[in-house]
């Protein structure tokens, strides 16, 4: 059964939510992070995902304390990403409560850097950030896009040991307009053995039923359930809580 990973996106300490990655377009859903994560593990949620938002922008870890924050009184397995460039950013990260990091920009940026994390770390612990727009990778917290192709790129880091992705079509987050499910598949049918999981878009429940007929083995999603498109009951009674 897929896996429902519900996300916290932090600026300035805040849960809020982007539109197709525009900083500009920022809403507000709780000034508490820490509130959000404990309602999630209270219904039967187990997994969070993370992001620093203000990592992402200032390339470098800024909202760590929040992380702590959730690591220390929850019970949820974290995966944090968002402004992760060194050695020392990962390392803050995982002595913060992270049991997974995400790195997208620092895959396209610093090979060395990202190949060296997944040696020491395992691809159990370094999950790559595949953020893409038509199919393109974009970076900088999706401030910078790139002329390099999605499935070149996927390619390229699976020989290098890369088991689990997160991939957002960026066009459809924030949108509640769907997953795009057909891109979803074709990474899976490209890259059987990956662990894929796929952001942006989700709207309902069917968006979630529909990825996991489909094969896909994990599903963010975080507007949804914001803006009360989909309950945590609903994602409850699914997973069978």
């Amino acid at each position: 059964m897929i896996e429902i990973i519900p996300a916290i996106d932090i600026i300035d300490a805040k849960c809020v939510r982007l539109s197709q990655g525009d900083y500009a377009q920022k809403k507000v859903y709780n000034e508490n992070p820490l509130e959000v994560a404990k309602e999630f593990e209270a219904n039967g949620i187990k997994r969070l995902h993370l992001v620093d938002l203000d990592g992402a922008k200032s390339s470098r870890i800024i909202n760590y304390k929040v992380l702590e924050n959730i690591a220390t009184h929850t019970s949820l397995t974290i995966d944090f990403g968002g402004g992760l460039k060194t050695d020392e950013d990962l390392r803050i990260a995982f002595e913060s409560g992270a049991s997974m990091v995400t790195g997208g920009s620092i895959a396209v940026k610093n090979r060395p850097v990202f190949t060296s994390w997944l040696k020491k770390y395992g691809s159990e612990k370094i999950i790559l950030g595949a953020d893409a727009m038509n199919e393109k990778i974009a970076v900088s917290g999706w401030q910078e896009g790139t002329n390099l192709d999605l499935f070149d790129f996927l390619q390229d880091y699976t020989s290098e040991g890369v088991s689990k992705i997160i991939c957002t079509d960026i066009s459809k987050d924030g949108m509640l307009q769907g997953s795009n499910v057909e891109l979803y598949v074709k990474i899976k049918k490209q890259f059987p053995s990956l662990f894929v999981i796929a952001s942006g878009g989700i709207s309902n429940m069917d968006d979630i039923i529909a990825l996991n007929d489909n094969g896909i083995d994990g599903v963010i999603t975080g507007k949804a359930i914001y803006e009360g498109k989909i309950s945590l009951k609903d994602i409850a009674k699914f997973m069978g809580c």
